[in-house]
């Protein structure tokens, strides 16, 4: 369970950096570029320590399906981006993936 916490703050600072990328404006501005680097280089130090004890697989798919709802989630909220059934339907994709890979795939219990 522990785990899980770290492997939730190594997604959280992804999107964060992600997010501050927007903001760098092609690293032209400080501050977001900053945090760019700090971010990114946190969200892997925390992945890898939650690789110590996950599969590769799993905390991969967790990792990158999650991070990539909430920056779309912060597109839409910070950056007016909008919904087309395309996306809804890629996103839905990637939930049940991630269902698929911790709920029922043998894999995930290693």
């Amino acid at each position: 369970m522990k785990m899980f916490g770290i492997l939730f703050l190594a997604i959280f600072s992804e999107v964060v950096a992600t997010t501050s990328l927007k903001f760098s404006e092609g690293f032209t501005k400080l501050v977001p570029s900053v945090i760019v680097v700090v971010g990114y280089g946190l969200s892997f130090y925390l992945l890898s320590i939650a690789l110590k004890v996950m599969p590769i697989g799993v905390a991969y798919a967790i990792w990158s399906g999650v991070g990539l709802i909430l920056t779309v989630i912060a597109g839409m909220i910070l950056f007016r981006e909008t919904l087309d059934w395309a996306r809804i339907t890629g996103i839905l994709f990637i939930v049940v993936g991630i269902i698929l890979i911790n709920v029922v795939s043998k894999s995930a219990a290693h």
